[in-house]
C-alpha cells in the first residue's frame, strides 16, 4: 500500500478500485495522499495463516516453494502466510515458533523426503509423522498469533480425506486437489460440509478438477447468482485429452497408448486411465457442485479397457492391447464418415439427473474436437448460457495437469481463504 501511495504521489488524482472506490487526490506539498494510505493500511486487518502441508510429492513441494516465494508479498496485503510444518508417510517437520519457518530459506531446505529438508536452517524440528500432533502444532500456533491453521492436503489419500471431518470440526481450515472426499460416499460428503459449518471453517477444494481450471469456483459462481446450470461436460483428463488429440486413427491405438506411457503421460498402469473411473469422480465432483446429489455408483462409465484384458497383470495388458485396436479403429471410422472424430468425456445432465463417461463423438469444428495436447475443456449449459438467451455455452479451456498449474490451484484457494478471513488480496 506504500507503494500505492508513493505511485499517488506523482499523479494529480487517483482511483483505487481496491481501497473501496474512493477519489485519493495527493497534495505534493503536504503530503495528503500518503496520510491516507498510511492511515487505511494502519487499520487494515492481517490475517496470520498457519498452513501445514500434508503430501510432499512434486505437486507437494511446488506448492511448498510457491507459497514461500510469493509470502513475503501477500503480507502487504493482510495475509501472513506462515508455513508451519509438512510431512509425507513417515516423517514430519513442524517449525519452532508461532512464526513459522524462515521463508527465504524454505525453497533451498526442501528434500525428496520430509527426512532430508536442512531443518536448521528454517528452525524447525524433524521427527516421525502424527498427524494428531501436526494438526495440534497448527492450532497452537493460531492460537498464539490469533490466526487461522490450515491444512494443505497434497496427497490422493482416503484415509487423510477420511480425516477431514476432525480437522473441519476444530476449526482447522482444509484446502486440497484429493478428490477422494468430495467424490466418494455422498454420505460423507453431507457430513465433511457439515463439519466445515460446525466448525466455522472452510473446506476448498478448486484443484480437485482440471488442476489450476477455474471450474469448481465458476459452478459456484453461477448458482450463487441464480443461474441454473443444466448441463456439463468436458473432457477432464489430461491423460485422455492427449491420447484423443495426438492419434491418427489410420494407426493402431496401442501405438499411442505405449507412447503416452514411455513419455509419462499415463499411469504406470495405463488401465487406470482408460478406465474412466478418474473421470467418473470429476463427473461426480461437478454434479454436486451442480446442484446435483450423484454417486460414484450412479455414473454411467464405458471403459476403454476391454474386458478381457481388465483383471491381467500390466505386462501381459499391454502384450495383448494391439489384439482390440479394430475395435475402436471401426468407431473412428464411423465418426469420420460423419464429419467427427472421436473424444473421451464426461457429461453431468443436471435434467436428467444423470452421469456419464464415454466415447462420443463431436463435429470437427467443435471445441472439443480442437483441443491439443493433454488440456482439459468444459462446456457449461445453463439458463443464462443458453440459445433462448442468445448465447454460447460457457467454456473453460487450458491445462488440465501438472505440477505448477495444480499448485497453482491450491495456492490459489489459500489466498481466497485468506479473503475469506478478512485478508485484502485482489482477487
Amino acid at each position: 500500500l506504500m507503494s500505492l501511495a508513493r505511485l499517488a504521489l506523482n499523479l494529480s488524482a487517483s482511483r483505487v478500485p481496491w481501497l473501496g472506490g474512493k477519489s485519493l487526490r495527493a497534495d505534493r506539498r503536504t503530503g495528503t495522499g500518503r496520510r491516507r494510505c498510511t492511515k487505511v493500511s494502519a487499520e487494515m486487518k492481517t490475517v496470520p495463516m498457519h498452513v501445514g502441508f500434508v503430501g510432499t510429492g512434486l505437486i507437494g513441494k511446488v506448492t511448498v516453494a510457491q507459497m514461500a516465494g510469493r509470502a513475503p508479498q501477500l503480507r502487504d496485503v493482510g495475509l501472513d502466510i506462515r508455513i508451519t510444518g509438512a510431512t509425507d508417510s513417515k516423517s514430519m517437520i513442524v517449525a519452532n515458533g508461532a512464526d513459522g519457518m524462515s521463508l527465504s530459506r524454505v525453497e533451498q531446505a526442501i528434500g525428496d523426503r520430509v527426512s532430508d529438508w536442512d531443518a536448521v536452517s528454517v528452525n524447525a524440528t524433524i521427527g516421525d509423522v502424527d498427524l494428531d500432533a501436526f494438526v495440534n502444532a497448527l492450532q497452537r500456533a493460531a492460537k498464539d498469533s490469533g490466526g487461522a491453521a490450515v491444512v494443505v492436503d497434497n496427497t490422493s489419500s482416503d484415509a487423510v480425506a477420511s480425516l477431514y471431518q476432525d480437522w473441519l470440526k476444530l476449526g482447522v481450515h482444509v484446502v486440497t486437489p484429493n478428490k477422494k472426499a468430495n467424490s466418494g460416499d455422498l454420505t460423507r460428503y453431507e457430513l465433511t460440509k457439515q463439519a466445515a459449518l460446525d466448525g466455522n471453517a472452510f473446506w476448498l477444494y478448486e484443484g480437485t478438477i482440471g488442476a489450476g481450471l477455474p471450474i469448481v469456483s465458476t459452478l459456484r459462481t453461477l448458482r450463487a447468482s441464480g443461474d441454473t446450470i443444466r448441463v456439463v461436460q468436458g473432457i477432464f483428463s489430461g491423460t485422455m485429452s492427449f491420447l484423443f488429440n495426438v492419434w491418427d486413427p489410420t494407426k493402431p491405438f496401442s501405438d499411442v497408448v505405449f507412447q503416452a506411457k514411455q513419455a509419462g503421460y499415463t499411469e504406470p498402469d495405463p488401465r487406470d486411465d482408460l478406465n474412466g473411473l478418474d473421470v467418473a469422480r470429476k463427473v461426480v465432483i461437478a454434479a454436486r457442485e451442480a446442484g446435483l446429489d450423484l454417486s460414484l455408483h450412479d455414473v454411467d462409465v464405458a471403459s476403454l479397457v476391454p474386458a478381457e484384458l481388465e483383471d491381467c497383470s500390466v505386462e501381459e495388458y499391454l502384450t495383448r492391447l494391439p489384439e482390440f485396436d479394430s475395435v475402436i479403429a471401426r468407431q473412428a471410422m464411423e465418426a469420420d464418415a460423419e464429419g467427427k472424430v472421436l473424444r473421451f468425456v464426461g457429461k453431468v445432465d443436471v435434467v436428467a439427473k444423470t452421469g456419464t463417461v464415454e466415447l462420443a463423438k463431436f463435429p470437427k469444428d467443435h471445441p472439443f474436437a480442437t483441443l491439443q495436447g493433454a488440456d482439459n475443456i468444459v462446456e457449461i449449459q445453463s439458463m443464462r448460457y443458453s440459445a433462448e438467451m442468445e448465447s454460447t455455452p460457457l467454456i473453460i479451456r487450458g491445462p488440465g495437469a501438472g505440477a505448477q498449474v495444480t499448485a497453482g490451484g491450491v495456492f490459489g484457494d489459500v489466498c481466497k481463504l485468506g479473503v475469506m478471513l478478512g485478508a485484502r488480496v485482489p482477487l
